[in-house]
């Protein structure tokens, strides 16, 4: 039963993965694809880790498995924050159909 849900759980995270690659392709400028990425590998590769710690459980596979989910809940979005925030201000302009650009208005301040 643990082996069905775990399995089950890598296809969900292969799945975001999938998604992933694909908004990296057909995003319009690095904004865009930067959120497609992190969100690929924080829902992607931490289901993909959580169904390998359900299908092996408290071994020492599993416990690594919780330890790289942490690590990268924790990492993921600091660091896609960080690229963004210095693609904007190396000068990289969002995409022409940007509707809202608040930070613009805070750097101005």
């Amino acid at each position: 039963m643990n082996e069905n849900i775990g399995i089950i759980l890598m296809v969900i995270g292969l799945v975001f993965d999938f998604f992933g690659c694909l908004g990296l392709i057909r995003f319009p400028d690095v904004y865009t694809r930067l959120q497609a990425s992190a969100k690929c590998v924080t829902l992607g590769t931490c289901g993909i880790l959580f169904g390998l710690f359900v299908c092996t459980g408290f071994t020492a596979t599993g416990i690594k498995a919780l330890l790289c989910i942490a690590f990268i809940f924790l990492t993921a979005p600091v660091s896609a924050h960080a690229l963004a925030r210095g693609a904007y201000r190396s000068g990289v302009k969002p995409c022409e159909g940007t509707i809202v650009d608040q930070y613009s208005e805070t750097i101005k301040k």
